[in-house]
């Protein structure tokens, strides 16, 4: 082997390198990988936990209470970051590995990195079966960690100690890819992970990365603003990848150049200002009426940076059959959907080289008009959504109108699954930019909580406000007590409507009789028993406060902000009230079925389908 080598154990050799890993944040070197969440047991506590406390100032670990919740942090984490800072999660193996695989999921959805690593069986298979193994009689190389392989971008179980000198880079280039970026997995056997081998001492010299920004091809440059120029009602859709490309300068100046509005997705809110005069709205399902009015009208629809999935395009039903789409990604997959024009590059070079090739073009005045006509219409209704009804318990959206009215632009708002994440999508008008996240590709549970605590982790500045219902809250609440342990605050705001109210709504709303969703409608005889979600809280260690007016609610908002640890409003709301204003959603309605109410939803549905664009 060239070069001076140094002898330790491959788990060792995974921490140095990681330590070694820098990047550029805001001008600044930075950490690559700036910590750890993590929960040991064996299989991971033994060398590559010996390994971390050894460097324990150079990458800290922050204790998790639940691996999925862990993982679910560095997810936010990441995206709170806009992808320029990577956090690890690590666990035992067995079930402390596949509590992660639904974390992966969201991270894989949300095209997000993280790095896991799981302890793993013995490679020797000596002292097979042991604790936790899950034994697969004709695979006997088959562990639980390959349920990983379907929710992360890169997979390698790690046989030898030579493999990290591939596997690491490897993984590190996958995750800070603009167009394949995702989490990456590490299985990390038990013996292997203690074993040591000769590494080059180069291989553990400080590296600065910089994430790559293609620049698009000239030619499919000219293709689509060549479209663009032969429009004359464009709209621009804005996903995540302008938060990701850090293009949101670009898209406000873009926009304001050549009079073309802008939605939002989810995944893409906070893009612009809610002020900014080309600001049109979210789009979709979990969209505004308004905005949904602006694209269904548009003859080319500008792609930027997202997706387009179901909840963004209303199923494929928002668009006018002959809408042609420019598709601008870093990702070529997603440039490619739909008979778009493809553009496959980073969203903020995209931006800037189609400005000089459209010059001084702009899109016609009275396209501009309507688009601000529609604005006014969701001002107005956003207006009536949140104002004081003087009706106990609150809608969502009067809770949302007045955690956004004390709202600063430095404070960072966050939600996930159910009724919440229209709620905020429809009626939060955004103060700062990146200031959003609703974890909507993956839809998970649980994210609220464990979202928050990585976001509060990732934010130097403001407060970071979650808003989850009591679903989401029951189904995981531990990080309460990591963000109070880890000394992270930020401010929880528990919507209380006594079940799955939005999930009820959708089962209702296609025909179906409400069960199991709501606590009064499940099985058993405790459906009167109701959680005490102030004491649960506050016995993790939150300041907690239960509010009965909005006016109460107000007074917690602006002590939980002086507060120096997390605070946890719980409020209850009405189990019903929904904003609606989105787009047509396309779910599976039975064909047959002895009740009429579900027939009639059937037939609703074949009709709305009728609006939706095939796609290639």
């Amino acid at each position: 082997m060239h070069g001076k080598t140094v002898r330790i154990t491959v788990a060792e050799a995974i921490v140095r390198y990681l330590v070694a890993q820098r990047t550029i944040v805001d001008g600044e070197n930075q950490p690559l990988f700036p910590g750890v969440y993590g929960i040991f047991g064996h299989g991971n506590v033994t060398s590559l936990g010996h390994s971390l406390e050894m460097h324990r100032e150079e990458l800290p670990v922050w204790r998790g209470q639940n691996e999925q919740g862990m993982a679910l942090a560095a997810t936010a984490f990441a995206k709170a970051t806009r992808r320029q800072q990577i956090m690890v999660a690590t666990s035992s193996i067995g079930p402390g590995a596949t509590n992660m695989v639904t974390a992966a999921g969201v991270a894989m959805a949300n095209r997000l990195p993280v790095l896991f690593i799981s302890g793993d069986t013995f490679v020797s298979r000596l002292p097979d079966p042991v604790l936790q193994q899950v034994e697969h009689f004709g695979m006997p190389s088959t562990t639980v960690n390959d349920a990983f392989q379907s929710v992360t971008r890169y997979w390698d179980r790690i046989t030898h100690p030579a493999q990290i000198l591939s596997s690491l880079p490897h993984a590190v280039a996958t995750m800070l890819d603009p167009g394949d970026c995702g989490p990456a997995f590490l299985g990390l056997p038990q013996d292997i992970a203690a074993e040591a081998y000769d590494y080059p001492e180069s291989f553990f010299e400080t590296v600065t990365h910089q994430t790559a920004r293609p620049r698009p091809d000239t030619a499919q440059l000219a293709s689509a603003a060549q479209v663009i120029k032969d429009a004359k009602r464009p709209v621009i859709i804005a996903g995540g990848g302008v938060h990701y490309s850090q293009a949101e300068a670009e898209l406000a100046a873009f926009a304001s150049d050549h009079h073309i509005p802008v939605v939002e997705t989810v995944a893409g809110k906070s893009s612009l200002l809610a002020s900014h005069p080309c600001y049109a709205g979210p789009i979709g399902v979990t969209g505004a009426g308004a905005a949904n009015a602006v694209v269904s009208k548009a003859d080319v629809v500008i792609a930027l940076g997202t997706r387009l999935e179901d909840f963004t395009t209303g199923s494929w039903t928002v668009f006018d059959a002959s809408a042609q789409f420019v598709a601008i990604n870093a990702a070529r997959f997603d440039t490619t959907k739909h008979r778009a024009v493809p553009v496959v590059a980073d969203a903020r070079e995209a931006l800037t080289e189609l400005t000089e090739v459209l010059g001084s073009w702009s899109s016609e005045q009275t396209w501009f008009d309507q688009a601000k006509t529609h604005r006014g219409e969701l001002d107005a209704f956003v207006h009536s959504r949140v104002s004081d009804d003087g009706v106990w318990p609150p809608s969502y959206a009067q809770l949302v109108g007045l955690v956004n009215q004390q709202a600063t632009t430095e404070d960072y708002v966050l939600t996930a699954a159910g009724g919440l994440p229209g709620e905020l999508n429809i009626n939060w008008m955004t103060k700062g930019i990146a200031t959003f996240d609703c974890e909507y590709g993956f839809s998970c549970m649980g994210y609220e909580i464990s979202g928050a605590w990585g976001a509060a982790m990732a934010r130097t500045t403001g407060e970071v406000f979650s808003l989850v219902g009591d679903g989401s809250y029951l189904m995981m609440n531990s990080d309460i007590y990591s963000s109070v342990l880890s000394g992270h605050k930020m401010i929880l705001v528990v919507c209380d409507n006594d079940g799955y109210a939005v999930i009820e709504r959708l089962q209702t709303g296609q025909g179906g009789a409400s069960y199991n969703n709501m606590l009064a409608d499940s099985n058993g005889t405790g459906t009167d028993v109701r959680v005490d979600f102030r004491a649960h809280a506050a016995a993790m260690g939150a300041l907690t406060h239960e509010v009965s007016s909005l006016s109460e609610f107000e007074e917690a908002l602006a002590s939980a902000r002086a507060a120096d640890r997390t605070t946890v409003i719980v409020t209850k709301v009405r189990a019903k009230d929904f904003t609606e204003g989105g787009a047509f959603w396309q779910v599976g309605v039975p064909e047959v079925s002895e009740r009429s109410s579900v027939v009639a939803a059937r037939e609703s549905m074949d009709a709305g389908l009728k609006a939706q664009r095939p796609g290639v």
